[in-house]
């Protein structure tokens, strides 16, 4: 009996590498895939930015710069998958988006 309890339990802890990688105590971010067009970026943007707080990126503030949407996509990426919680399904994006184990924090920016 134990031994399938174990197995079930590594059998559900397999289909998501994000859980196994939050089981082994690895921090991940999400960010957008260099490949993303520039309309897939300015949506992904804006829906993040419906659903979490996206004054990070304002003028002024220690993530605007580089002002670019590869850039500001990807914080507001993140923040969306730290708000909704670090499951695969929350980094996503209709495929264009990609979790990370690198920290892509820079300078005063610091990925949540």
């Amino acid at each position: 009996m134990a031994k399938a309890a174990i197995s079930l339990l590594l059998l559900l802890l397999s289909f998501t590498s994000e859980t196994l990688l939050m089981v082994n105590g690895q921090k991940t971010w999400c960010v957008a895939k260099p490949s993303s067009d520039q309309a897939t970026l300015l949506a992904n943007l804006n829906y993040a930015c419906s659903h979490v707080d996206c004054q990070i990126l304002r003028k002024g503030c220690p993530c605007s710069a580089p002002d670019n949407l590869m850039n500001h996509a990807s914080i507001a990426m993140n923040q969306y998958y730290r708000a909704k919680g670090t499951n695969q399904w929350n980094c996503d994006f209709r495929g264009s988006a990609l979790i990370v184990m690198t920290d892509p924090s820079y300078g005063d920016c610091i990925y949540a």
